[in-house]
Order: C-alpha cells, then sequence, then structure tokens
C-alpha cells in the first residue's frame, strides 16, 4: 500500500492509501473516490480528461509519445502536467500528490 494526496477543483485534499498490486492507474484511483475525473478513453491517453498536476517531487516514468501529444491538445497545460491514466500504482509514487487539472471548454 502507498499512500496518494488528490486535490480536486475546489482545493480539498484526498488522502487515501492505495494498493499497487491490482496495476491501477491514479484516474481508477480518482474515480474510485467518485473524484470528477471523466476518463473518457478509458485509460489509453487518447484524450486528456484526466489531466493533472504532479504537485510532489516524486520520481515519475518517462512520458510516452502518446501521453505527451495529448498533452500538447489539452487546456491549462503546465510543467507538471501528466495524464492520471498513465501513472501506474508503484511503490515509487508513495506520497504522491496530485491536482485535478481545471476542465478546458
Amino acid at each position: 500500500m502507498i499512500n496518494i494526496t488528490i486535490i480536486d477543483r475546489k482545493g480539498q485534499a484526498h488522502e487515501t492509501e492505495a494498493p499497487t498490486d491490482m496495476n491501477l492507474n491514479m484516474m481508477e484511483l480518482a474515480k474510485a473516490l467518485e473524484l470528477p475525473v471523466e476518463g473518457t478513453c478509458g485509460g489509453m491517453a487518447l484524450c486528456a480528461s484526466c489531466h493533472c498536476y504532479v504537485e510532489s517531487e516524486n520520481q515519475l516514468p518517462e512520458m510516452s509519445d502518446d501521453e505527451e501529444d495529448m498533452l500538447d491538445q489539452a487546456f491549462f497545460v503546465e510543467d507538471n502536467s501528466r495524464l492520471s491514466c498513465q501513472l501506474h500504482l508503484a511503490d515509487e509514487l508513495d506520497g504522491l500528490v496530485v491536482r485535478l487539472a481545471p476542465v478546458g471548454e
């Protein structure tokens, strides 16, 4: 189990423990907590509806070309932007803090 904090769009922090042995990603964890993450493409890096900002200093896996391409098309992209569907829960993410990105129009 690892500790994760997800900050919703209203600024409220949701701290939780998450398993690392179920091949879950951050988008699935946010949905399990009933946070407003759409995940329209089902976690295939084909949309940016699960866009988030990584606010902790965790060592993250390299961004794939598909993820980078989707973020190039997303709204409100920052240097710490990631697609939460591409952040798979692993021991290295213990203490991870992410903030849900605003919804683009």
